[in-house]
């Protein structure tokens, strides 16, 4: 089935407005990504400073994806009732704070406060990106315009495993955390001045909000649709082998079990980065056109990923090979992208009023997925003594997992897709002109 039909009616037009007022709400996705990963690139700073263990150092992510998570469907119900802006710009001002206290946290309980208050403003930002995206342009658009959107996000990865990683070695802790919050202040006055909504002659239909009641029904509806249980679970599967590896466990890995330099397994996280920038734009590219590639591509992904891992943690000798490595790093990198996929799962299934709550159901299956993995890394390697391959081998258990749920889903989600696709198509022959 492709999507590259004609835009609906009432469908946004696009266009260069669109574009600029998108770019603004994307900067601010992009400085959230610089700091939700900027603890990727200081793991072993911050075992030094902190004076913790792997256990206690995943402790950090593990709160703040927990944090991140259990806001999505809030911030869903939020974005549908507050709009964009005013959601971004909470989550702006939260994500500099705690980026702040994170420079200047004394000790390793205030620290933990910090990331978990950087984690909430997170996770009030790409829900809020992408319904910006929905009420901005044509619904055909909708795959290319979320993936590129995940495109910014991992260049503010990127801009972590670069700048942040050498200033932190050059000016310091405090300095480069404290240094790095200014991003968030720029982000803030551009919101202020120049995002909107939606454009003009495209607003909403007033919805009733009834309280506790809307809450339950908004959740209740959009779970019930089993498209957005199948994006939820292609979501868990796809994106946490990626984010465990770019968010915290990626250069111990590589110092500890494969014997880089810091300076070496730096530059294979940036691999991994770059790789997600290549790899999402082919997707969104090949899942505009043809949306019967959705699900091929994901488990394409899933089976790649757990092959990668497979080698390199079974290859014989002490340090696997480098060629190896760089495989393992740009398949990993294809895990932000393929988990993008789930969006175009949940986004048809729901009209436009349960968008946010719907995408916010969807988010939160890959944050648990990554949540649950750090955790059970961090509790592995304490255990084993930093046995790195038994305790990577937690990514195959979630893998099956998700896997068994997406095959269980997949057939009532795409007949209830096409059924869905032929009332609109009905429906819109008998709109006047």
């Amino acid at each position: 089935m492709s999507s590259a039909g004609t835009t609906l009616p009432g469908d946004p037009p696009g266009g260069r407005r669109a574009i600029a007022v998108w770019g603004v709400g994307v900067a601010v996705y992009f400085v959230a990504v610089i700091f939700r990963t900027s603890l990727g690139v200081a793991g072993l700073d911050a075992v030094e400073r902190f004076d913790v263990g792997a256990s206690a150092l995943s402790t950090f992510s593990i709160l703040q994806l927990l944090v991140y998570a259990g806001m999505q469907i809030p911030v869903g119900l939020l974005v549908d009732r507050l709009g964009t802006k005013k959601v971004l710009g909470i989550g702006v001002v939260l994500f500099t704070i705690g980026q702040l206290g994170f420079a200047f946290s004394p000790s390793y309980g205030t620290a933990l406060a910090s990331r978990a208050l950087l984690g909430c403003g997170d996770a009030l930002t790409f829900i809020s990106v992408l319904r910006l995206g929905t009420r901005w342009f044509p619904a055909r658009r909708g795959p290319l315009v979320a993936q590129l959107a995940g495109l910014v996000g991992m260049a503010g990865n990127l801009v972590s495993t670069l700048v942040i990683a050498r200033l932190l070695h050059g000016i310091g802790w405090t300095a480069a955390f404290a240094g790095s919050a200014v991003a968030g202040v720029v982000v803030l006055v551009l919101l202020l001045l120049f995002l909107k909504d939606h454009p003009e002659g495209h607003e909403p239909e007033p919805f009733p909000h009834q309280g506790a009641a809307y809450v339950r029904r908004q959740i209740a509806a959009s779970w019930r649709e089993p498209g957005t249980r199948l994006g939820m679970w292609v979501h868990f599967t796809t994106q946490f082998p990626g984010m465990v590896f770019t968010l915290l466990w990626g250069l111990p890995f590589l110092v500890e079990a494969q014997g880089m330099s810091r300076a070496t397994a730096g530059e294979f996280l940036t691999l991994v980065v770059l790789s997600n920038m290549v790899i999402g734009l082919v997707y969104g590219q090949i899942v505009a056109r043809h949306h019967g590639a959705r699900l091929p591509l994901a488990l394409t992904t899933v089976a790649a990923t757990a092959a990668a891992w497979a080698a390199t943690l079974a290859y014989p000798a002490e340090h696997a090979p480098t060629w190896l490595l760089v495989l393992l790093c740009v398949v990993l990198g294809a895990c932000g992208p393929a988990s993008m996929i789930g969006f175009d799962f949940s986004r048809p299934a729901n009209p436009p009023e349960r968008q946010g709550t719907a995408s916010g159901i969807t988010n939160m299956g890959g944050f648990i997925a990554s949540m649950t993995t750090l955790l059970a890394i961090g509790v592995l390697l304490d255990a084993t003594g930093d046995d790195y391959t038994v305790a990577f081998s937690a990514v195959f258990v979630l893998q099956v997992l998700g896997v068994s749920q997406i095959l269980r889903l997949r057939r009532r989600a795409e007949r209830r897709e096409r059924e869905r696709l032929v009332a609109s198509r009905v429906s819109s022959v008998h709109v006047p002109v």
